[in-house]
């Protein structure tokens, strides 16, 4: 007989272990947060969880509060086995947490005890490690301390952007629920506690981090331009104009060039060179404020950049080397 279950989610990341749960289980009542208002318009949106449970055909329970006692009773009068939870994005009580008989399980974004917290995917990357994954835990009161039940690894590619890589341990983690979850469920998996020495956060992202300090090493500027893509995204200034840095890379960087952090040390068809605190990073996507998202040969078509052009100088005065031609041109008078 499948076993009876309420799932927990919000965004798109959990819609593939929301449907790995209705190839295990009978899912009797799926928990999202409200909509919300997106777009120029403000126009009241459901999250992705919801748009697919209502494909599915499954009731939603969308609660403002889940600590005043409605939320639990809501699950105890479905009766169910196991509790399913994956990026729902609050903090679950313990009468919730215990309203199934087998409680809640949740799926993170991390190989714990590294990256607890609202963030796991981008601090992976902005910690500039080589191999992530997601776990199956038991849920308690704190945040992701639960005790471990199974884990899938998977590498970091050395140009993923957390946008990609959240792809990717989405489908990841319909894997685990797929394969482990009923294994739990008949007993044969033991939980192992986390071990508290070696954990680490990954608290939520804030728009405070998107600039970009080229005193830093480019290896860490590579992270972060990848961690930090979709939002908050990463930005300089280019003269007194916002530039925002949508693609980087590292590969064939330029050696034994010289030049101050921030400074244009080379301009290829497709990649503009930035020397760093250490090594120089490519600049391969960009996008001044207000305008279009462009390629980086696109860019310089429209807004030309020479070398020993500085990004991010501390004074807000454009710090550009005079035009070659125009020197010419006043040798000729």
């Amino acid at each position: 007989m499948r076993p009876r279950a309420v799932f927990f989610g919000t965004p798109r990341f959990a819609v593939p272990s929301l449907d790995a749960l209705t190839e295990i289980a009978d899912v009797v009542g799926v928990v999202a947060q409200p909509d919300k208002p997106a777009g120029r318009g403000n126009v009241m949106t459901p999250p992705a969880v919801k748009v697919r449970a209502t494909e599915l055909e499954i009731p939603v329970y969308q609660p403002v509060k889940v600590r005043d006692g409605a939320l639990e009773q809501w699950l105890r009068e479905r009766d169910v086995e196991v509790a399913l939870v994956v990026a729902y994005g609050r903090i679950l009580p313990l009468g919730v947490l215990q309203a199934p008989r087998r409680g809640c399980i949740n799926v993170h974004g991390s190989l714990l005890p590294k990256f607890r917290g609202a963030a796991p995917i981008q601090w992976s990357i902005l910690a500039m490690e080589r191999e992530t994954g997601v776990t199956l835990m038991q849920m308690d009161e704190g945040m992701d301390t639960g005790a471990m039940l199974s884990t899938r690894a998977t590498e970091i590619g050395e140009d993923e952007t957390s946008e990609a890589l959240a792809i990717r341990l989405s489908a990841l983690g319909a894997t685990i629920v797929r394969e482990d979850l009923p294994r739990y469920l008949r007993g044969e998996l033991a939980a192992v506690p986390q071990d508290n020495a070696l954990a680490t956060t990954a608290p939520i992202l804030t728009k405070e981090m998107e600039a970009l300090d080229f005193r830093e090493s480019a290896k860490k500027l590579h992270a972060k331009v990848r961690g930090l893509d979709p939002w908050p995204g990463t930005s300089t200034r280019l003269g007194t104009r916002r530039l925002l840095v949508h693609k980087s890379t590292l590969r064939d960087a330029p050696a034994l060039l010289a030049g101050a952090p921030g400074e244009v040390v080379r301009v290829d068809k497709d990649v503009l060179w930035v020397a760093t605190g250490e090594g120089a990073l490519g600049l391969t996507e960009l996008q001044l404020e207000g305008k279009k998202r462009l390629r980086v040969r696109d860019f310089l078509a429209g807004h030309p950049i020479r070398v020993g052009t500085i990004l991010a100088p501390a004074d807000p005065t454009p710090t550009i080397p005079p035009d070659p031609s125009e020197d010419t041109k006043g040798d000729a008078k």
